[in-house]
């Protein structure tokens, strides 16, 4: 990369990473207060009456799902409220102007997303710290799983933003397709509890794999193979990523 394009990219970074850092009261502090509400009520309340999922407490069980809740949808509502706001605002056309490349921009947006997903994450896990005693089964695991869903997401973000045509168009997807893919994804059960039919509906829900697969990370225990979820999240991000490379490219939803 020239160092042209790394002054670029490194721009947009940072101009992501204040957008919320500066109004961290509304980004970083209510996913964490909704995260410590669930770890009361699921895993003290409701989880002191379920007992153990396979050897561990309902807590420990739930909390790397939770974590990984947290990472999907602040990483998801990043991009896309900042990448829309850009559009709505004029501001995109002086990227699309720019000797940039798209692929420096989408870097710079899902960058962008992946930081606060990350941070969202990292308090959470603190905070659970709190409410029961974590194990560690594979560093590596966790990393990448964090990693490569923060990205997912990030990128879904921005696909959202380039096809919304207003700020509504900005809350469909999370409300009626993120939210129930994910509280359906076994945050707060295991697949092995659903009779077999559902058992394999369930594993058509690709977040499934990533909550699985951070979920081995803690406990080395999961509903899928860890190979699985490494495997559907690089396929999603190519496909996601492609997709989001051509419609920047032709201005899909930017020119106007």
């Amino acid at each position: 990369m020239s160092q042209l394009y790394w002054v670029a990219l490194k721009s947009i970074w940072m101009k992501e990473i204040n957008r919320f850092g500066r109004i961290w009261v509304q980004t970083l502090v209510p996913p964490v207060i909704t995260m410590s509400l669930y770890f009361v009520i699921f895993g003290n309340l409701i989880g002191s009456r379920i007992g153990d999922m396979h050897g561990f407490s309902y807590m420990q069980f739930i909390v790397p799902g939770l974590i990984m809740m947290s990472v999907i949808t602040n990483s998801y509502a990043n991009v896309a409220s900042s990448f829309f706001s850009a559009k709505f605002q004029r501001n995109i056309e002086e990227l699309l102007v720019a000797p940039v490349p798209t692929h420096v921009v989408i870097a710079g947006y899902v960058g962008g997303g992946v930081a606060r997903g990350i941070c969202v994450g990292i308090l959470v896990t603190i905070i659970s710290l709190f409410f029961t005693h974590l194990q560690i089964h594979s560093w590596w695991v966790i990393a990448v799983t964090l990693l490569l869903t923060a990205i997912l997401f990030s990128l879904g973000g921005l696909l959202n933003a380039v096809f919304a045509s207003s700020f509504d168009d900005i809350s469909l997807i999370p409300t009626f397709v993120l939210t129930p893919l994910t509280y359906l994804g076994g945050v707060f059960y295991s697949l092995t509890l659903l009779p077999p039919f559902w058992q394999a509906v369930s594993k058509l829900n690709p977040i499934v794999y990533m909550i699985s697969g951070f979920r081995f990370g803690f406990l080395g225990i999961s509903d899928v193979p860890l190979v699985f979820t490494l495997t559907v999240l690089v396929a999603f991000i190519a496909v996601f990523y492609l997709l989001a490379w051509y419609l920047i490219e032709r201005g899909r939803g930017l020119r106007t």
